[in-house]
């Protein structure tokens, strides 16, 4: 151990009741306990929400979207199957085709995405067939009739149960219905009803047969394919590597889960670092506490810190006496914030001290999730502003004219 470490810690574990250099060293402390245990709470709470909207969007929507750009279908479409079925990523894949219809019925007329999919391949890459409350995921047709699955929201809107009928106007259609022309209305049965934790899907998404969206959108080839991945970390590198594989793959567009809800994840991205940054200054606010005591730690110990002086210390010792003693105090802060922080996210993860109403929200207390990285960033960034607070206190100790310190003695 160093004589510059054992005077800081000397320095640092003195009773200083009777200073008041030590009550805004206690300050300092705390705030920027508060400080850091705020920020972790804050950022487990961002990892929370974003993980609660992650498998939302990704329990209904692909890992991966490939479509042709200006969307006639896709004209090489044996070639990317072949390509998919090599890829050792992949878990499974359907081909669909969509586009928006109005749906018709006697209490409510709405204009919602249909979907038409291969039955047993969709299966695998959504999984909506476990969040079927009524009925059963059905999309077999008839010559007489088709089935369609729709949202719960949807059919409350509609004021339909599985078993009755709707009408189905494609997008061609309600153009005819525009020009004062009479279009022929597609006649469907509700074999299924789902309800999921996105009222967005509920209320806009409507599953029907490849074949029977065929004959709605009038179209041959298939729109895209939905792709399913073992792992959705990879998402990027296996989109990387279909771009690689597939020819002509430019007039192809290949989107991962991240890139279908880039505009969300940004937004949430960027308020996740603003509430860093905003929280960050609560901790600044702390080590100027810390500045302060450390200055006047400084004109306190003047005498000492002149006979060290005489007695041989340089000035980067004196220097790095008082560094160390702000690191002192930086480090209690931002342990004592760590363990407040982790025991406030312990207990809301355990008890849910702050719920939320079920009946509004789609979870039942707000959700926490806390992340390895994120403490050590937090961490570091505490003992950061702490090492630039005890800088100037530090610089001004080291400065001091041994003479004029002991003069007096």
């Amino acid at each position: 151990m160093s004589y510059e470490f054992f005077i800081a810690k000397r320095y640092f574990s003195a009773k200083k009741r009777k200073h008041l250099s030590g009550f805004i060293s206690l300050i300092s402390i705390i705030g920027i306990a508060i400080g850091v245990a705020a920020l972790v709470i804050i950022l487990s709470v961002f990892n929370g929400f974003n993980s609660v909207v992650k498998n939302v969007l990704i329990g209904y929507s692909p890992h991966l979207r490939i479509e042709q750009k200006g969307r006639s279908g896709i004209d090489n479409y044996k070639k990317v199957v072949d390509v998919l079925q090599k890829e050792k990523d992949v878990l499974s894949f359907t081909p669909f085709i969509s586009g928006k219809v109005l749906i018709q019925s006697r209490e409510q007329n709405q204009v919602v995405i249909a979907k038409g999919i291969n039955e047993q391949e969709a299966l695998n890459v959504f999984d909506v067939q476990k969040k079927i409350v009524l009925g059963k995921f059905s999309l077999h047709d008839t010559p007489r009739i088709s089935s369609i699955v729709i949202g719960f929201s949807l059919a409350d809107k509609l004021g339909k149960v599985v078993g009755d009928t709707i009408s189905v106007l494609s997008s061609n259609e309600m153009g005819e219905l525009l020009r004062s022309q009479i279009p022929q209305a597609r006649r469907y049965y509700i074999s299924g009803i789902f309800e999921t934790n996105n009222p967005e899907y509920d209320a806009q998404l409507a599953f029907v047969s490849m074949e029977s969206a065929k004959e709605l959108f009038q179209v041959s080839n298939v729109q895209g394919i939905e792709v399913r991945l073992n792992d959705i970390v990879n998402a990027e590198e296996v989109k990387a590597q279909l771009i690689s594989q597939i020819q002509n793959s430019e007039s192809l567009q290949i989107e991962t889960w991240y890139d279908l809800h880039k505009d969300l994840f940004s937004v949430m991205n960027i308020e996740r670092w603003s509430a860093y940054i905003i929280l960050l200054c609560i901790i600044a606010v702390a080590t100027f506490n810390l500045l302060g005591s450390l200055t006047m730690t400084v004109i306190e110990k003047k005498r000492d810190i002149g006979v060290l002086i005489s007695m041989g210390a340089k000035q980067n010792a004196i220097k790095k006496i008082f560094m160390l003693e702000g690191i002192f105090v930086g480090t209690v802060g931002t342990l004592c914030g760590i363990v407040l922080g982790l025991l406030v996210i312990i207990l809301q993860d355990k008890y849910h001290l702050f719920s939320l109403d079920p009946r509004v929200y789609i979870i039942p207390a707000i959700p926490v999730e806390m992340h390895l990285l994120d403490s050590i960033l937090v961490s570091v960034s505490s003992l950061f502003l702490a090492l630039v607070a005890s800088y100037y206190p530090a610089q001004r100790a080291s400065r001091t004219i041994p003479v004029e310190s002991i003069r007096w003695e």
